[in-house]
Parts: C-alpha cells; structure tokens; sequence
C-alpha cells in the first residue's frame, strides 16, 4: 500500500464532507467577502487551495505549467468540485512520479533573502494538505459567523471512509 495515496485518500473525504455541507450555504454567503479574513469569501479560500496544489505540485514538484483557476470563474459548490476533480488528477499524477522518492531533493530551488530552500516530494505534498485544512478550518469558521451550524467536517472513522471510496 502507497501511504501517501492513501492519505490523501481520506483528505478526499473529508473535503466531500465539506462540499457537502458548503451546498447548505445560499449562494450568497458562499461568495461573500469577510474582512476578518482578509476580505476572502468560502469560494476564494476553495480557489486559493486548489492554486495551491497548483503552485506547489505541478509547478514545483512536477515542472509544468501551472494551470491556476481565477476565482470569478467558479460561482458555486458544484462548480468547485469540479476544480478539485482535476486537483485530484495532478495529485494522482505526483503521487505516481515520486512514490518511493519522497526524500528526493528536487532540482528547483526556491531563493528568499539569500536562503536557498531545497524542497523534497514530502514537503511539497504535506504542505498543500496542511494547508487545505487550515483553510477548512477557516471555512467552518466563517460559516459559523454567519451563523450556520455545521456539520462534523473532520476525518470520519476508517469504516466509514469505505463507503465514500
């Protein structure tokens, strides 16, 4: 078994878990901007995470082109799935070119205030899960505040994640 795939296997999971109940917001509170933060909406911390994965993996990991998605072009949940249909795609695709390489030093390196930072498969792939789910967490907060309740957005028990794989 490939435990990286099988990880994010489960954050595939959760993240139906958390379309789900995004499809309980109207409309109008899935788009709308909060200043505490940052003047983000739910649909652009969505379209920020999917650019993520972008960014990171087929940018850095992969190096390709990314294919980055503008955040007016996505109006609504259903939509959004979609974007991450095709993040599951590329994440499919790193998963497969380092499996058993995670340690890698890649050939890219990344230069801030004369630093050079070396980046490994592992690396990249844990950052863009950690950070989906600090955005999740963002997520549930900003519905909170406007005053929805929601539902259990976290891993669920290994049984049930049979049932959505």
């Amino acid at each position: 078994m490939d435990v990286m795939a099988k990880q994010y296997d489960w954050i595939k999971v959760t993240r139906q878990s958390l379309f789900r109940y995004c499809e309980t917001l109207t409309l109008e509170d899935y788009l709308k901007e909060h200043e505490g933060f940052g003047g983000w909406s739910i649909r652009y911390l969505h379209v920020h995470v999917a650019n993520c994965y972008e960014g990171w993996l087929r940018s850095e990991g992969l190096n390709e082109e990314p294919q980055f998605v503008a955040p007016d072009s996505v109006s609504q949940v259903q939509e959004m799935r979609t974007v991450f249909d095709r993040v599951d795609g590329l994440v499919e695709q790193f998963l497969r070119r380092y499996e058993g390489k995670w340690d890698t030093i890649l050939p890219r390196k990344i230069e801030e205030n004369d630093e050079v930072e070396e980046l490994t498969p592992l690396w990249l792939l844990t950052h863009t899960m950690t950070h989906e789910f600090h955005h999740k967490g963002q997520i549930v907060s900003m519905s909170r505040q406007m005053g929805y309740v929601p539902e259990d957005t976290d891993l669920i028990s290994p049984l049930d994640v049979k049932k959505f794989l």
